[in-house]
């Protein structure tokens, strides 16, 4: 359920009711700007949204300064591999890309579900590509690869050797992506994150320390990318 906050510019305000809620609260993920509201299960509606009013000074103010969404335009750039790709109408049948540019075939209607099949299309490829290589080097066999858009981890490890990521990684640099699943490919070796669990990271993908700082730092701003 959604509401609309008017104003300029409105402001979407997802509406969520919870039988932990003991009162009303207001949250903007760090990740994507998202706006939740809050209610305990017997809370009136009508005094959610009178809350919602009253903090609205101090939820545009936090919003102003978030980072700004990315929605995908021809003539605009998006994230891709650590660098910016322009995005540029193409009369060919297939996406292409020719350098810095990627060629959209279709309607500009059709551009960010066009562009999301190949974001996660390549980040399949990259991220399989590099399950194989990390797990030859341990010795050890995966069971299979899911993809996902998740908000609060990269990647995931289960002790029956299944493998979870992100498709966002594919946004960021490369080494990025080659950590994330160097690390998730060691649980298949160490299921903790002990002293010998860093060490088979380390083994597998020396200098993972810069990759994982980059996260860190700059991780959430992969989320500004809208395709919905």
């Amino acid at each position: 359920m959604d509401h609309i906050l008017p104003g300029d510019p409105p402001v979407p305000v997802s509406l969520r009711r919870s039988a932990r809620a003991r009162r009303l609260s207001l949250r903007i993920s760090g990740t994507d700007g998202r706006v939740t509201l809050t209610l305990p299960l017997r809370a009136r509606l009508g005094d959610g949204l009178a809350f919602l009013r009253e903090r609205e000074d101090w939820l545009r103010g936090h919003l102003s300064r978030a980072p700004v969404a990315i929605i995908p335009t021809f003539g605009r750039t998006v994230p891709f591999e650590g660098r910016e790709l322009l995005l540029v109408p193409s009369k060919g049948r297939a996406m292409t890309l020719d350098g810095d540019r990627l060629l959209v075939p279709g309607r500009s209607g059709d551009l960010s579900g066009r562009l999301a099949g190949f974001l996660k299309a390549t980040a399949r490829d990259r991220l399989v590509s590099a399950c194989d290589r990390h797990a030859a080097a341990l010795g050890k066999s995966y069971r299979k690869v899911t993809l996902r858009d998740t908000r609060s981890r990269w990647g995931s490890c289960t002790s029956d050797g299944d493998l979870m990521f992100s498709w966002r990684l594919v946004l960021a640099p490369p080494a990025v992506l080659d950590y994330v699943v160097a690390h998730e490919v060691g649980h298949l070796a160490e299921m903790n994150h002990s002293p010998a669990f860093w060490a088979v990271v380390e083994e597998i993908c020396p200098g993972h320390e810069g990759p994982r700082d980059w996260l860190r730092t700059e991780g959430a701003g992969l989320h500004r990318l809208r395709l919905s």
